[in-house]
């Protein structure tokens, strides 16, 4: 038999008896597969079964499926302790027991099932019709007439010293997180929780507001809350929620708990944040608003060791807000250690614990006072101004709820009478209740426990305005209703935009009657707010143009002799407090510019010993009222930009181009001048040595050093060379007549005091041709015109226009330095 060819084409195949095949290409296998499956899903979605709801579904909050028994019957506080530390040196480590997935949305029941929260994205047309009201008819989401605004609260939760086994158990925390949400008046639409390894939980829940989540640390004992809502309810108050459900205390380490365990204390840190775009008035009205102070210090700080609300509530007039608060790492202050008896080297001069909360008081949002440092704030409002006047008897305060500044204005035993005329009833209840301490007199030597109570004073719920206005107006007769000698103004900040604050600092009628009220030597004080800084710009153009509106008006009012503007930066604010006085009299200056020594004798005279021989102020005393004597560097610069410039701005400080001429007796140091006798007339004189231009200053150094004494102080000299039996003293004598003949008095209008020169500028001849003089004064103020009320440069720098003089023209070499007899 012959062999077969090897070539391809000419093969037979063999004969094949079995099943017949076809060939099916896979590309089209694969699409016929994928589509039945499509098809099957489809089908079952459309057509299969409902889920069942059992009772507990059927609640706006179901139960977890992860445990065997409901969550709401579970024990809060749960039978486990802390998670034993492991001994490896590695940390301990835990294996979670297998758990069930937590409740699905799709189990939420009723409605989730309405609003498709698990089938599909809604749209709005979606929902018209759709119930989405509670079990009590609510929405969840607040008024539901409010703007749907990109806005919302945002609150954050720290907590430690909890429960192990509770921060790893999911139900517990699940329960946890529905209870929260249910205390809150909240939504809960569906919430997913997941076990790590090898400890703690993370949940999420999905509101119909937006949303709760938070993160366990078992170990640590700490949880972090996160809860975003865009309803209108406040979220403040779920603070306290958060904290009772889940801060479950932890036993303390090392602690035997066989029969009890001493547990740790829970402690908790939270934030709470207007989050969003807000309509600017929206913002601006909100209490909560992050330039409130009441967010700044209190609502938005996570570090806060301790903050709890005393008072929060809405009178007819203003919103009132107490706070207690603690600061991170805050030590026990002087009357925690009085309190507690702590001596040198007791460890708890350390510890937080032993500290006291502070108290704040706010209104509207706005800080109003601090506990720890009102007495600084309420002394530095009052006592400058009641010691800018002689004898203050008949005192109005305006405002000053709180009774603080009625018990400043008590210590004084001048005072026969003291008004307050607050508006706000509700303020004054509350302050006696939560703020004691401000209306407490009961120190003062005959005065009452209370300060309402003091016979002298006199509380009139009332508007300080038409008060005013009804009795000292143009048509009134002001006699019958007494004068004041002091008016304090201790109400809303100029700043405040609001009706009430305009009316207050911007109405001329108002300012006309409180000037009608005052006594001719009156003298009035008013808080304006925050002082401003030399970035600020023009005042009538920036946040404060409504004091400065109030400036311009007090300024060019016919009855006012003098402004003194001051600041306090121990106040207890974020910044410096400034204040203002308005005199009716210029006498009230030299008052003002007294001595530290002149101003503590006043206080020894004038106030009130206390039953406890401590010092009636904590704040105010005479060296304090010397820093009030020089408005601070901002007032100048915010003043000097007014426009036009006032002409005064042009002498501050000393030309920089000009040269100071001095004379000198020290053979190593240079001199411009000579002292010698003129031939011809005998007489003694002061010669230039150098060339001096016109512009530059004539003998400053010695004219610096003159010598300042009160008129005061000289009268007292008088009367001692005049003392029955003892005859004349001739040195006083002889210095009084040197005082009288190189002396003057100072330029500042009211102020008293007596410049003399002892320096040897007193040598300089004097003329009574003020042609002749080759050297003047400075000239801040125009020839022919009065100084102004306010100009806080010629306050800063009136000894310089006191003391300096300065070439009218060039003073050539041997030429005789002369200057006009009525210089000063």
């Amino acid at each position: 038999m012959s062999e077969p060819t090897s070539s391809a084409t000419n093969a037979v195949p063999a004969a094949y008896d079995g099943p017949k095949r076809y060939t099916i290409d896979i590309r089209v296998f694969l699409a016929a597969i994928t589509t039945i499956m499509v098809l099957a899903f489809g089908i079952g979605v459309a057509y299969g079964p409902l889920p069942e709801f059992s009772e507990a579904a059927n609640n706006n909050y179901p139960l977890s499926s992860s445990s065997e028994a409901p969550l709401g019957t579970l024990d809060m506080a749960g039978a486990g302790g802390d998670i034993p530390a492991g001994t490896d040196g590695g940390g301990w480590k835990q294996v979670p027991p297998k758990r069930l997935p937590t409740a699905h949305s799709a189990d939420l029941g009723r409605k989730v099932e309405q609003t498709h929260v698990n089938f599909e994205t809604p749209s709005l047309e979606s929902l018209s019709g759709i119930n989405l009201t509670g079990d009590d008819g609510s929405t969840g989401n607040g008024d539901e007439d409010e703007d749907h605004l990109p806005a919302g609260q945002h609150l954050l939760v720290d907590i430690r010293n909890i429960e192990a086994a509770f921060l790893n158990s999911e139900e517990r925390l699940a329960n946890a997180m529905i209870e929260t949400v249910k205390t809150a008046g909240l939504t809960l639409l569906s919430y997913h929780c997941h076990s790590l390894i090898p400890a703690g939980v993370s949940c999420v829940g999905v509101l119909l507001e937006s949303h709760i989540s938070f993160h366990t640390w078992p170990e640590e004992g700490v949880i972090t809350l996160d809860l975003f809502t865009c309803g209108s309810n406040p979220l403040i108050p779920v603070v306290s929620v958060l904290e009772k459900l889940f801060g479950i205390p932890r036993a303390k380490q090392g602690g035997n708990c066989t029969e009890s365990c001493e547990m740790e204390e829970i402690e908790t840190f939270w934030s709470h944040e207007l989050r969003g775009f807000r309509h600017y008035e929206d913002r601006k009205a909100h209490y909560l608003d992050l330039q409130s102070d009441l967010a700044i210090w209190i609502t938005s700080p996570l570090d806060l060791s301790y903050k709890k609300e005393i008072v929060s509530v809405e009178s007819a007039y203003q919103r009132i807000d107490i706070w207690d608060f603690l600061d991170v790492g805050e030590t026990p202050n002087y009357e925690d250690a009085v309190r507690m008896g702590l001596q040198p080297g007791d460890k708890r001069w350390l510890d937080s614990k032993y500290a006291s909360p502070e108290r704040l008081l706010f209104l509207d949002g706005t800080l109003q006072s601090r506990s720890d440092n009102e007495r600084e704030y309420h002394e530095s409002l009052v006592h400058p101004a009641m010691f800018a006047h002689p004898s203050p008897e008949r005192v109005a305060i305006i405002g000053g709820g709180e009774g603080a500044t009625l018990r400043e204005v008590l210590k004084h035993n001048t005072v026969k009478e003291a008004k307050m005329i607050e508006l706000d009833e509700m303020m004054v209840n509350i302050a006696k209740q939560y703020l004691p301490k401000m209306s407490n007199c009961s120190d003062i030597v005959d005065s009452a426990d209370s300060c309402f109570d003091d016979p002298r004073s006199q509380l009139l719920l009332e508007d300080a305005r038409p008060y005013f206005i009804d009795r000292y107006g143009p048509s009134k007769v002001k006699e019958s209703n007494g004068l004041f000698d002091v008016v304090v103004v201790d109400a809303l900040d100029p700043e405040e935009d609001n009706e009430v604050s305009t009316k207050l600092y911007t109405d001329g009628d108002f300012l006309n009657s409180l000037y009608a009220a005052l006594s001719d030597e009156g003298v009035m004080v008013i808080q304006v707010g925050t002082a401003p800084n030399i970035h600020d710009p023009r005042a009538d153009r920036g946040v404060y143009a409504k004091r400065e509106k109030m400036f311009n008006m007090l300024e060019n009012h016919p009855q006012t002799a003098a402004m003194l503007v001051y600041e306090e930066a121990h106040c207890g604010f974020l910044e410096p407090h400034s204040f203002l006085v308005v005199c009716k009299h210029v006498k009230c200056r030299d008052r003002w510019y007294a001595g530290s020594d002149a101003v503590d004798f006043q206080i020894y005279e004038r106030i009130r010993n206390t039953k406890s021989k401590q010092p009636a102020l904590v704040h105010f005393d005479g060296s304090t009222q010397y820093t009030y004597q020089y408005p601070p560097k901002a007032w100048e610069t915010v003043y000097c930009r007014r426009e036009p410039t006032p002409y005064e701005c042009a002498f501050r400080g000393l030309d920089l181009e000009a040269d100071i001429h001095d004379l000198s007796t020290d053979d190593d140091e240079p001199s411009s001048f000579e002292v010698r006798t003129n031939e011809e007339t005998k007489e003694i004189g002061v010669y230039a040595i150098v060339e001096i231009k016109e512009g530059d200053y004539v003998m400053a150094s010695d004219l610096a050093s003159s010598l300042v004494i009160s008129n005061q102080s000289k009268d007292n000299l008088e009367h001692n060379t005049q003392i029955a039996g003892h005859g004349s003293a001739v040195v006083i004598e002889d210095l009084l007549e040197f005082i009288d003949e190189h002396g003057h008095v100072s330029l500042t209008e009211g102020l008293e005091s007596h410049i003399v020169e002892i320096g040897a500028s007193f040598l300089v001849r004097k003329v009574n041709d003020a042609s002749i003089a080759n050297v003047d004064r400075l000239r801040p103020i125009p020839a022919g015109q009065k100084r102004p009320p306010y100009s806080p440069v010629l306050d800063r720098h009136r000894h310089s226009f006191d003391v300096f003089l300065v070439a009218t023209r060039d003073i050539h070499v041997g030429e005789e330095v002369i200057k006009y007899n009525g210089v000063w």
